[in-house]
């Protein structure tokens, strides 16, 4: 108990404490990045609207008010759990263009360029938008046009800049390269103050035109129109005819027992949902939780899954519309047995002796996530992204929204380190319409058949395991929900070789970590979470002191 007790003095003095406590409320929750998108999805629960409703009202609002990853240029996942128990995936993840291909990003000598990461040539067919009205159409109670009046407003009226986001625009890299970023977000260099306005007019007028026209005017009507023709002026690829073309997916969830529990998570194209089953049924059956949360041997189980874990994504994860994604075989029970039992007590292993299974038969990274509940029981976690800050950097001309640079999440080089050192493979590669590999990893976790904890993370590749960090402190450390998000987070992706650590860990944590072999390497800060646990009655909020960050029920 005392060990446990001066972990915690250590950790608070670390990471201050957004709230000592979470938010409780006995109706409904909404937890997101950011307050006025919180307020918005928590008015559309009070005015009769349920979780879907509201998660729509959310990514709108969060497209004007956080615009570094809050989108209409982007895309992302929507993991639904229906009050009748039925589950749902929607994958709105952007596409390739008609016009990729597999080496468009290699120079005449075979290297990767930048073109991936920044610039018009960055950005996937957008999938947001149709993907929002999807949702609240099959799923939702509330017309369309209510849920995205409130964005309108925020963009017509503005509203004013907190000091993150402030900050956020004042160190971004590459926005004043562009003329319409630099003029919008950037005041031509002058900067926004805390506390100033941002009024986005340009991006009032495409959500007035989505608002009075659906989705079709976003990707058949005036606002195609425009991005193509900007697109066609400085050399990008998609056309009126990528924008028409664009579908949305709805699939099957992911679903797995882990110490009675039922995790329902994301499917292919993303590859959370697999990573957080396969590394809980590695720690499943080793008695790793007695060593105690924050200790070095628990550190170093985790660690030995998640190494384990990134090296099969390197090879075997894609679209799975575009290749076969062997899920029997990565969930198979004595497979994940065999990785289990190649787990050292003691030491590390190397990430060079960990090669991916042979089957016969940095996402600063910008994605927020949010997570809703209403009283009947329904509930939503989205991830959404333009994927890094502020995406491609490149703002659509008369338009205001900024492109995601989603094209950098393919394997531009299959073999060889993306923007996030993460080394992807064939099954990655560029094709056209196809969607790149995502660790976007929307979960909900169920006890009986009921809810218990609603989970997700933004940060690229740490998304996954800053999941799984929350799910295990809640199931098998007995800590609150908000105890369980602001704890220091760990992570380890195979490669490269290196287990980075946030403030919190002791110093003689991180030498017998060293001494297992590790090589640490102390970050200040990974990634966020917004959480809502179920607890005799009450819904607890939980935001992510990393960030402004808000939870409001009511």
């Amino acid at each position: 108990m005392m060990r446990r007790i001066v972990a915690v003095l250590l950790i608070t003095a670390a990471i201050p404490l957004w709230a000592a406590q979470p938010v409780h409320a006995r109706h409904g929750m909404v937890v997101t990045r950011e307050r006025h998108a919180t307020q918005a999805g928590v008015q559309v629960l009070k005015n009769g609207g349920n979780a879907i409703d509201a998660a729509v009202a959310v990514g709108l609002a969060l497209a004007v008010t956080h615009p570094s990853a809050g989108n209409l240029g982007g895309g992302g996942f929507m993991l639904i759990r229906l009050a009748d128990g039925r589950t749902t995936f929607i994958d709105f993840r952007e596409h390739a263009p008609q016009s990729a291909s597999r080496n468009m990003y290699l120079d005449a000598s075979g290297k990767a360029t930048q073109d991936s990461v920044t610039g018009y040539r960055a950005a996937g067919v957008p999938g947001t938008v149709r993907g929002l009205e999807y949702a609240n159409k099959k799923y939702g109670k509330k017309q369309w046009a209510e849920l995205v009046h409130p964005a309108v407003e925020l963009a017509l009226q503005g509203f004013p800049v907190s000091y993150g986001l402030s900050r956020s625009l004042r160190a971004s890299r590459g926005l004043a390269a562009f003329p319409e970023s630099n003029r919008i977000f950037l005041k031509n260099g002058k900067f926004y103050e805390p506390g100033e306005m941002l009024v986005q007019p340009e991006l009032a007028r495409t959500l007035s035109r989505i608002e009075k026209l659906g989705s079709k005017d976003f990707y058949e009507g005036e606002t195609a129109r425009l991005l193509a023709k900007d697109m066609a002026a400085h050399g990008g690829h998609i056309t009126e005819a990528d924008m028409k073309m664009y579908a949305v997916h709805e699939r099957t969830p992911l679903t797995g027992m882990y110490h009675g529990y039922t995790i329902v998570t994301a499917p292919p194209p993303s590859s959370g949902g697999v990573g957080v089953l396969q590394m809980l049924g590695m720690l499943d059956g080793t008695g790793y939780e007695k060593g105690g949360a924050g200790s070095a041997s628990v550190v170093h189980y985790m660690t030995e899954a998640m190494r384990r874990f990134f090296a099969d994504r390197s090879e075997h994860l894609g679209d799975p519309d575009f290749v076969k994604v062997p899920m029997t075989s990565l969930l198979d029970p004595k497979y994940i047995a065999g990785r289990r039992a190649s787990i050292d007590p003691e030491r590390a292993t190397s990430s060079s002796q960990i090669k991916a299974a042979v089957f016969t038969g940095h996402e600063t990274i910008e994605t927020t996530h949010y997570t809703v509940a209403d009283e009947a029981g329904n509930v939503v976690a989205v991830t959404y992204t333009l994927n890094g800050s502020f995406g491609s950097k490149v703002t659509a001309a008369g338009l205001g929204f900024l492109l995601n640079n989603e094209m950098d999440d393919f394997a531009a080089k299959p073999g060889e380190p993306n923007m996030y050192g993460l080394i992807q493979g064939e099954a990655n590669a560029i094709a056209p319409g196809k969607t790149p590999l995502s660790a976007m990893t929307p979960t909900i976790v169920l006890k009986d058949g009921k809810p218990v904890l609603a989970v997700g993370s933004p940060g690229g590749p740490t998304i996954i395991n800053t999941v799984l960090e929350v799910i295990v402190n809640v199931l098998d450390f007995g800590m609150d929900v908000q105890d369980a998000v602001n704890w220091p987070r760990f992570h380890h992706q195979w490669m490269p070789d290196e287990l980075r650590i946030e403030p919190g860990y002791s110093p003689d944590t991180v030498a017998l970590l060293e001494k297992r072999g590790y090589t640490v390497k102390r970050v200040n800060s990974q990634g966020e979470a917004a959480a809502i646990h179920w607890n005799n009655g009450w819904l607890e909020g939980a935001p992510d002191p990393r960030t402004e960050g808000t939870a409001e029920g009511h």
